[in-house]
């Protein structure tokens, strides 16, 4: 049973990759508005769109890292016994 826990867990972690690619999709969606709006302000706009672009990404690396926490870090009493006799 916590096998089956452990995987469903990391199946629900990974994701936080659907959010970040929409995430993705809204920042540069809206750095391509911004441009059109007013193209004095696009280098400005630009970095801004590089820094958001960033911290989604971010969020999506730590989705994978929290998957394979999950699957091996938390392991039953008889996968413990079995490192422990190898």
């Amino acid at each position: 049973m916590l096998e089956g826990a452990k995987l469903i867990g990391a199946g629900a972690a990974t994701i936080a990759s659907a959010g970040a690619a929409i995430g993705i999709g809204n920042v540069l969606s809206s750095s391509i508005h911004s441009v059109a709006r007013n193209p004095s302000l696009a280098k400005q706009s630009f970095g801004y769109a590089i820094l958001g672009f960033a911290l989604t990404e971010a969020i999506a690396s730590f989705a994978p890292m929290m998957a394979f926490l999950i699957s091996s870090v938390f392991r039953s009493k008889n996968q413990r016994k079995k490192v422990e006799v190898s």
